[in-house]
């Protein structure tokens, strides 16, 4: 590979990916028909279950530009999720399917914002 296609690929991947990982937040959100919450229940938690995509958005964002920003808010968003999958462990029991949440979640954060930080990297040399 050319280092043109290198630099292409390392500045499109941490965004295509955190396009993909925002959708799929979003998608998970769409649970909250199961329940028979009416209108205006269904609105307030389609709200509620995504501000989460919507601050990861808002970073995009700005990452789209400040690749930083984008390294530290996708790792420090996988960390954050861990501690409340810690916290829902200690009060609730551990169960079994947390690791995979955790895996999916946190595993995606994680490499999005590595990927960020090493474009911002060689952009900064």
């Amino acid at each position: 590979m050319t280092k043109k296609k290198i630099n292409n690929y390392i500045y499109w991947v941490p965004r295509l990916l955190s396009i993909i990982f925002i959708l799929f937040l979003v998608l998970m959100s769409l649970d909250i028909f199961e329940e028979n919450y009416g209108f205006w229940g269904a609105i307030l938690g389609l709200f509620i279950h995504n501000i989460p995509a919507i601050i990861l958005l808002v970073v995009l964002l700005i990452s789209w530009k400040h690749e930083i920003v984008g390294g530290v808010a996708f790792i420090l968003s996988g960390i954050i999720y861990i501690a409340l999958l810690l916290i829902t462990s200690i009060r609730n029991g551990f169960k079994w399917y947390y690791v995979s949440w955790a895996l999916q979640i946190s595993g995606i954060a994680f490499f999005i914002g590595i990927m960020f930080l090493i474009g911002w990297n060689k952009k900064k040399k």
